[in-house]
C-alpha cells in the first residue's frame, strides 16, 4: 500500500527519493507513528519532503491517496490492530461516552461489529442505518448521526459525536507556484548579497580583539569595526495601473521586502512600458516626473535593475513612436529599454502572470527578447532564479 502512496507523492512532483521512502518504512517499523493517521501524515511529510515549498504538493498527494480510499479494509488492517483499537479507544473515552457505548453492547461488540460490516461491505454506501458510509444513522462512517460510533473521513458538517475522530488534517497552501508574503520574498532576495563594512566603527571585532589583547600582554585592547551591510545597489521599476491592478498586493509585498533587504535601493513607476520619463509618486505623476536620461546618468552600471510588470499591452506601445496610450512619446519604448540594457550590466523582468500564459508572441514576447530572455515569474522559485542571475 505504501509503495502506491510513495508513487502518488512522486506524481505530485515532490522530489522524494527511494532512500527517503526507506527511511519512512524504517520509522514505521520502529512505531514512531502507530495507528494514527495524523501522526503518520506528519511522519511521512518529515521523511519525504525536504523543502517547505513542496508541502502543498505533498498535502494534495496525501489527500488524493487516502481520502475516499476504496480499499479501506487494507488501510485498517495495516494501521489498526485489535489491541490498539481497544486500548486507544478506552484512553480517550469519558465515563459518559463509555455509558453511551454500553448501549450498543460495549466497546468489544462495537469494534467487532465494525470489522464484520467492513468485511461484508463491498461498495460505497450512503444513507441508511447499517453500512459504513456517509449520511444516515449507522454508527460507522461520516456525515451522519449516531451517538456512539466511528467517524471515517469528513471534515465539516458532522455531529461531533463519534467515539474517535479517524482523520483530521490541515492543509496549507505552501508552494513555489504562489507568492507567500514578505518574509519568504526576503529569503529569496537574500540570494542577491554582497556585504561591506560602512559607517562608524561601532561593532566589536571579537577575533581581532583577542589577537590584539594577546599581543598586548593580556591587557584588554578592544577592536571595533563598522557594521556589515548588503552593499548591492538595486533599481526597481514597477508597472502600475490597468492590467496590473490585480497584482497590487504581490507588488506591495515585493516592494516592502526589498526596502527591508537592500540598503541601497531606488524605485520608480511606469505604465505599461518605459519611455522618456518615470515617476516616484503616482498622485503627482503628471507634473513630477524623472527623466530616464537622468537615471542613466545618475546611477552607475553596477546597479542591479529589476522591472516588475505583466508586459501585456498592444505591441505598438513598445515598437512605435507615439505608441504610449497616455502621451506622445517621440521615441519608441524599445529604444529606451535598449538604452537601459546597454548602460546597466544586469537587468531582469519579474512577471506576476503565470509562466504558462506567457507565450512567445505579442508584447510579452517582445519584452522577453528585449530583456535577453531574463524574464522570471513572480514566485519564490522565479525570484530565486532572478537573484541568482543578478548576483553573478
Amino acid at each position: 500500500m505504501l509503495i502506491d502512496f510513495f508513487l502518488e507523492v512522486r506524481r505530485a512532483k515532490v522530489p522524494a527519493s527511494l532512500r527517503e521512502f526507506l527511511d519512512l518504512l524504517e520509522a514505521l517499523q520502529k512505531r514512531l507513528a502507530f495507528a494514527d493517521m495524523e501522526e503518520f501524515y506528519y511522519l511521512a511529510r518529515v521523511c519525504l519532503v525536504k523543502d517547505e515549498r513542496h508541502f502543498d504538493k505533498f498535502d494534495r498527494a496525501f489527500k488524493a491517496y487516502f481520502e475516499g480510499i476504496e480499499h479501506l479494509d487494507d488501510l485498517l488492517q495495516a494501521l489498526i490492530p485489535d489491541d490498539w483499537l481497544r486500548a486507544e479507544f478506552e484512553k480517550y473515552l469519558s465515563e459518559e461516552e463509555k455509558a453511551r457505548i454500553d448501549s450498543l453492547g460495549g466497546l468489544e461488540e462495537l469494534i467487532e461489529t465494525f470489522k464484520k460490516r467492513l468485511e461484508e461491505q463491498k461498495e460505497r454506501h450512503a444513507g441508511g442505518n447499517k453500512w459504513i458510509g456517509t449520511g444516515g444513522t449507522s454508527p460507522f462512517g461520516a456525515n451522519g448521526y449516531n451517538p456512539e460510533g466511528f467517524r471515517i473521513g469528513q471534515k465539516s458538517g458532522r455531529q461531533g459525536r463519534a467515539v474517535k475522530v479517524w482523520e483530521k488534517r490541515e492543509y496549507k497552501d505552501l508552494d513555489d507556484s504562489i507568492t507567500l508574503g514578505i518574509r519568504n520574498i526576503k529569503v529569496a532576495l537574500r540570494r542577491l548579497r554582497k556585504f561591506a563594512r560602512q559607517g562608524a566603527a561601532d561593532q566589536l571585532d571579537l577575533d581581532d580583539t583577542i589577537r590584539s589583547t594577546a599581543r598586548n600582554a593580556g591587557y584588554l585592547d578592544l577592536k571595533l569595526v563598522p557594521e556589515r551591510h548588503n552593499a548591492v545597489k538595486v533599481l526597481i521599476f514597477f508597472d502600475v495601473g490597468g492590467s496590473m491592478d490585480p497584482h497590487i498586493r504581490v507588488c506591495e509585498e515585493l516592494f516592502s521586502a526589498a526596502r527591508l533587504e537592500f540598503k541601497h535601493m531606488e524605485y520608480f513607476y511606469f505604465h505599461n512600458f518605459i519611455y522618456e520619463s518615470v515617476w516616484k509618486s503616482n498622485i503627482r505623476r503628471m507634473n513630477e516626473t524623472t527623466s530616464t536620461w537622468d537615471i542613466l546618468h545618475k546611477y552607475t552600471p553596477d546597479y542591479k535593475v529589476i522591472f516588475v510588470g505583466d508586459a501585456t499591452m498592444a505591441p505598438y506601445e513598445i515598437s512605435h513612436p507615439g505608441g504610449s496610450i497616455e502621451h506622445w512619446n517621440e521615441e519608441a519604448g524599445a529604444t529606451w529599454f535598449q538604452r537601459i540594457t546597454d548602460h546597466f550590466r544586469k537587468v531582469v523582468w519579474l512577471n506576476p502572470l503565470p509562466e504558462a500564459y506567457w507565450g512567445s508572441g505579442g508584447s510579452l514576447g517582445m519584452t522577453r527578447q528585449l530583456v535577453g530572455d531574463h524574464m522570471y515569474p513572480l514566485t519564490l522559485e522565479g525570484l530565486e532564479s532572478a537573484m541568482r542571475y543578478l548576483s553573478k
